[in-house]
This record gives C-alpha cells, sequence and structure tokens, in this order.
C-alpha cells in the first residue's frame, strides 16, 4: 500500500488487506525474527502432539520456510507435508514438502480429511472470517487428528516497553499503539489470542488444550520490531499516526540497544477432531 492510498476512517468498514504483506521485503526478515523467537514453542508443541514418521501435515499460512522444513524433518520421507500461504513467494518450491497457493478462507480444504495435523501461527488474528477459516482446518483433519492454532492477544499486553522509565521507552510504547491502530483498522481482532480454547471447542474438537509464551527482550525482539516498523513506516504516515522524526528516533534507539522491547503473548491451543 502506498502512502498515496488513505486509510479507511476508523468508523467505517474495515480494510481487510493484510498490513504485514509478504511481498514487502521487510517481510522476509520478520519470518527470521519470528522464528527465532516461536519455532521452539511451536516444535515443543508438535512433540507434545506425538508428531512422527509418516505423519500428513497442512502448515496454514506458512510465511517463511522454517516450519514446513521442521515438520518435514519430524515426518521424514513416508509422510507428507503442505504448506500454503496466498502469497507462497518466501517457500521453497524444491524442499521437502509440497508448496501451494492458497486462501485458508476463500479457498475448500485440501486434501479434506486426511491430515494428522493442521498447523497455523499468527494467521487466523489478521483473517476477517476467522470461523470459516477454522472449519476449513478442522475439515482436513482425519477422525483424531489434531489442529494446532498459535496467535497472539495482543490487547492482554500492549506495551512494546514494559519498564516506560523515558521518552525512549514512551516514544517505542507510542509507536506499538499506533501499530496496533493500523491493525484494526484493517480488520485483526487484538484479543483472539484468549479466544482459541473456546473457538477451537465450537469448531467441534475433543480434549482443548491451551498455553502462552512471553518474549521479553533480546536482539530477536529488536530486530523484529525494527524491521516491522520499516515495513508500515509509510501506512503510519499516511494515517497521520506517526512522523518522520518519531521514527526514525525509534529505529535509532532500537539499533544503539537503548530499549527492553517485548512482544504481545502467544497463546498456543490444540484439540482433535473427533473421531
Amino acid at each position: 500500500m502506498s502512502s498515496s492510498q488513505p486509510l479507511p476512517d476508523p468508523g467505517s468498514e474495515p480494510d481487510h488487506r493484510y498490513l504485514l504483506d509478504n511481498a514487502r521485503v521487510e517481510a522476509g526478515e520478520r519470518f527470521t525474527w519470528l522464528a527465532e523467537l516461536f519455532d521452539g514453542v511451536t516444535r515443543g508443541h508438535f512433540d507434545r502432539l506425538g508428531v512422527k514418521a509418516g505423519w500428513r501435515c497442512w502448515e496454514v499460512g506458512a510465511g517463511g520456510p522454517s516450519i514446513p522444513e521442521a515438520l518435514a524433518t519430524a515426518v521424514g520421507p513416508t509422510g507428507y507435508v503442505l504448506a500454503t500461504d496466498i502469497n507462497p513467494a518466501w517457500l521453497d518450491p524444491h524442499g521437502a514438502y509440497e508448496v501451494l497457493r492458497h486462501d485458508i478462507v476463500g479457498d475448500p480444504p485440501p486434501q479434506p480429511g486426511t491430515f494428522d495435523l493442521v498447523h497455523a501461527r499468527l494467521v487466523l488474528v489478521h483473517v476477517p472470517d476467522r470461523a470459516r477459516a477454522l472449519a476449513t482446518m478442522v475439515a482436513a483433519l482425519r477422525p483424531g487428528g489434531w489442529l494446532l492454532v498459535e496467535d497472539a492477544d495482543t490487547e492482554l499486553q500492549p506495551l512494546a516497553c514494559l519498564d516506560e522509565v523515558g521518552p525512549a521507552q514512551q516514544r517505542a510504547n507510542r509507536l506499538r499503539r499506533a501499530v496496533r491502530e493500523l491493525m484494526t483498522r484493517r480488520g485483526a481482532d487484538l484479543r483472539y489470542g484468549r479466544t482459541l480454547p473456546r473457538a477451537l471447542r465450537a469448531a467441534g474438537l475433543a480434549d482443548v488444550t491451551a498455553a502462552g509464551c512471553f518474549p521479553v527482550g533480546g536482539v530477536a525482539c529488536d530486530r523484529l520490531e525494527s524491521a516491522t516498523v520499516r515495513m508500515v513506516r509509510a501506512e503510519l504516515l499516511a494515517a497521520g499516526l506517526a512522523n518522520d522524526a518519531e521514527i526514525d528516533a525509534h529505529l535509532a534507539a532500537i539499533d544503539a540497544g537503548e530499549l527492553d522491547l517485548t512482544l504481545a503473548p502467544l497463546i498456543s491451543a490444540w484439540g482433535r477432531r473427533p473421531g
């Protein structure tokens, strides 16, 4: 989205175009640092659910290649991994997994009723019809198969800097509020993470369980914040939510290591399709 395209008025219908577009060069940076922050958490859930050789797995809204690669390693040559995204440009078409362009809301489930595991991370919070997306994923499961959904709850912890000790931290928190405002205008549900256990039960799943992860500080949080702010800079300016001086000062403070940046909690919930 260019700065010549104004965002809709907050009172109008939400604009459901994805704010953090895979087509942007910063998307690759974001995938790298999200993997650094959360792949260990996600792989731990795969282990908990018993992912093993021979399993069939669908990675929904894969974004980058790290999770499809991890699943392909876990299921081995006797298993199968499908990685889909509305824009699969960052996935490896020659990897040990199949790549397919797929819209989780608009398209039917691929290979319905056949997957041992369906997984989506940081996808549904941005999707306009989340219930339909969940139904599509559930329909892809075999009886007894597991759905694992991981999403942020930005309202649960809305700050960039928990320790707001000075102007740099205050500025970081103002800019985090501005990015949250952009996401809300695009139709994101910033409270979605907390609803996951209820949503999975409503989708007909059994044995629903959830856990949370809350990264606080470190290089990965810094680099993710920098990539995100650079990615949405034009939209922040166009919406009048920040100015160039604020953004430049924030990016400089990140580069100087002056901020202990944090993220919203990632809430992971899983449930089994009854057999």
